[in-house]
């Protein structure tokens, strides 16, 4: 081959290459566009590592205030992800708007919480939320405080307890 057709041929292979990248950007684009039109809330911010395992996402909806003894927020959990265990002094509402998951209080069996399931978590229950393994979960949660106070974080859930779970 000459000189002059190797830099073509070169310039040609590297067009394609570039023009198969744009398009898997454009689907990933896509992809995340088409979530973010089908999600209720986006997903937010990423949620403190002390208080989740796995990629977790808090979405703010309400503070408490002077009229409202709760705040409100939507969760995102990607597969995997989940709270750790922990109480709360007035208890806890979630309602799940996307996905499949798990809710488990401690010492019962773990319940699979699906898109529309409502969970009503009461005072001081000792208990852990997220996502199954194999499926992102999101959920609004309505939690009430007591004073200054809405949750006391206890200890991660741990993978064999996760992984004895995901089984079912």
């Amino acid at each position: 081959m000459d000189n002059f057709k190797k830099p073509r041929l070169m310039l040609l292979f590297m067009c394609i290459a570039l023009t198969i990248s744009a398009c898997n950007n454009d689907k990933k684009t896509e992809a995340m566009q088409q979530e973010n039109n089908t999600s209720l809330f986006t997903k937010g911010d990423t949620a403190p590592k002390d208080w989740f395992t796995g990629d977790a996402f808090i979405h703010p909806l309400l503070a408490k205030d002077k009229n409202n003894d709760f705040a409100l927020g939507s969760v995102t959990f990607e597969p995997g992800a989940r709270t750790i265990w922990h109480t709360h002094p007035k208890g806890q509402v979630l309602i799940v708007s996307e996905g499949k998951g798990w809710y488990q209080e401690k010492g019962k069996p773990a319940q699979s919480i699906k898109k529309g399931d409502v969970v009503n978590i009461p005072e001081n229950v000792e208990h852990w939320h997220g996502a199954s393994a194999d499926n992102k979960m999101v959920h609004i949660a309505i939690t009430n405080y007591q004073g200054e106070e809405n949750v006391t974080w206890l200890k991660p859930v741990t993978d064999a307890e996760y992984d004895e779970v995901n089984k079912k």
